[in-house]
């Protein structure tokens, strides 16, 4: 059945809207040939697609936020993009907004409610780590989120993270973002009732082995209610703490 014939049969009082919500969960995708362009996750899963770039041409960033604003006329976030594909889809869409450091493009077509049931903290452990962070920040914002971070806090220097208490304490949610051992979320989690979300970085000298050493850490934490993300993954860890800052909302 496609979208025209469920339109349809709500008109006509054959199904009910509830019933038409949940087999448009499903439909449709549209069929680009080098990509299957997916326009009802938000129905599905609460957040639109999201293009990852790495791997992909310019040219084919380019037509799926061409697809995905022509079809509904929405918010479009790409992670991992290089200035190339930036400059390509600026071209079209010239107020396409980059962050280098990020490595996003944020296209802004509707308003950005914050709905989240309280605030995503997120922290780092060195001002290296802030690229990483800011994918994560991105994200979130993108999602609706009220977004506080505070960088540098590691523990090579712990007394400035006990200058931060009162700041960890007010979070919903918490994202902790470290590279070198990674042992910062496990004293974080030693601190709060929250959850963390920890997310190893490729920050660190050659025994670091590009972020294995801090991931190995991380999933071997002492500290209760930590989980953990791959290297490097701040939009994972921004997608988890949407998630858990809007559970309560969707119940």
């Amino acid at each position: 059945m496609d979208i025209k014939n469920i339109l349809e049969s709500v008109k006509t009082g054959r199904m009910s809207i509830e019933e038409a919500t949940e087999k448009l969960k499903i439909l449709p995708f549209d069929d680009l040939g080098y990509a299957l362009v997916d326009h009802h996750r938000q129905l599905r899963n609460g957040c639109p697609e999201v293009i990852f770039c790495a791997g992909k041409s310019a040219e084919q960033v380019e037509g799926i936020v061409t697809n995905l604003l022509e079809a509904g006329n929405t918010n479009v976030l790409a992670t991992r993009a290089t200035k190339e594909i930036t400059q390509t889809v600026q071209r079209i869409y010239p107020e396409a907004e980059w962050n280098p450091s990020a490595r996003t493009i944020v296209i802004r077509r509707q308003p950005v409610e914050k709905s989240g049931i309280g605030k995503i903290l997120v922290i780092t452990a060195g001002t290296s780590d802030i690229p990483v962070a800011d994918e994560a920040v991105v994200t979130a914002e993108f999602l609706g989120n009220e977004v506080e971070r505070i960088c540098d806090v590691g523990v090579a220097g712990i007394h400035r993270l006990f200058a931060k208490l009162e700041n960890i304490a007010s979070a919903t949610v918490i994202i902790v973002i470290a590279g070198m051992e990674g042992a910062l979320p496990s004293v974080i989690g030693g601190l709060t009732d929250k959850p963390v979300i920890a997310v190893p970085t490729s920050i660190g000298y050659g025994t670091s082995f590009g972020g294995i050493t801090a991931l190995l850490s991380m999933l071997n934490s002492c500290a209760n209610g930590i989980s953990v993300v791959n290297i490097d993954n701040g939009f994972g860890a921004a997608y988890i703490a949407n998630s858990i800052n809007k559970l309560k909302i969707k119940k």
